[in-house]
């Protein structure tokens, strides 16, 4: 577990708070096998981002399992563990003002309502009391628009996507969105908000697809 020499030298407390989250996440059943991915800006000017490797068990992630990236995506210095697949959509989250932390979970819930409402673009969730635990929102009168992208392999044209809507001041984008049978993206202006949007939202898609399930309108 030394890191002494390593590009990831200083960073031990971010690293263990993300390998904690795994462990939670993991336990949870929201990152399962090596799916997921999270990270921290640990600077924004130039922005670098710490992020976990690619094809890590997030139950047992270790101190190595993580690399720092910069703006471009790439890996600040050589002898880095491959970044993940999909570090190129934190870097576009990331990007926007306040923002210190991005979560990504592949929950069942999530990605079964993602598939359900794709060719709506998205679905509204709203009048629970735990819309209060998102930024900002202070009533359950409050109305949440979750977008689903379409899913594809191509990452940088999604992640330019995400860009573009999240820089568009008319964008539904809230809080997070999902990616069609995939899972979703939330973020925070530290991790524990974002821990926490995290929480709320995989709460909120349990009681909409239980809710649907109830009233006979999602197959069991």
């Amino acid at each position: 577990m030394d890191l002494s020499g390593t590009p990831l030298k200083g960073f031990e407390k971010e690293i263990d708070a993300l390998r904690e989250v795994g462990n939670q996440f993991h336990a949870r059943g929201w990152s399962l096998g090596t799916s997921s991915n999270y990270s921290v800006v640990i600077r924004r000017e130039p922005l670098e981002l710490l992020i976990t490797a690619s094809g890590k068990d997030k139950g047992h992630l270790s101190r190595h399992d993580f690399v720092r990236v910069g703006s471009g995506g790439l890996p600040i210095v050589a002898e880095q563990p491959k970044a993940s697949a999909e570090t190129l959509l934190h870097i576009a989250i990331a990007e926007q003002p306040d923002i210190g932390a991005v979560m990504h979970t592949h929950s069942i819930w999530g990605t079964l309502l993602s598939d359900l409402y794709f060719e709506d673009n998205g679905f509204g969730v709203e009048g629970y009391e735990m819309l209060k635990g998102l930024a900002g929102v202070t009533t359950h009168e409050h109305s949440e628009w979750v977008p689903v992208f379409d899913n594809t392999q191509d990452i940088p044209a999604l992640a330019e996507q995400v860009r573009q809507c999240l820089n568009d001041f008319h964008s539904l984008i809230q809080h997070g969105f999902l990616i069609r049978r995939h899972g979703l993206y939330t973020w925070g202006r530290d991790l524990d908000e974002a821990k926490r949007h995290i929480e709320i939202f995989e709460f909120l898609f349990k009681c909409v697809a239980r809710h649907l399930i109830l009233a006979g309108a999602m197959p069991v």
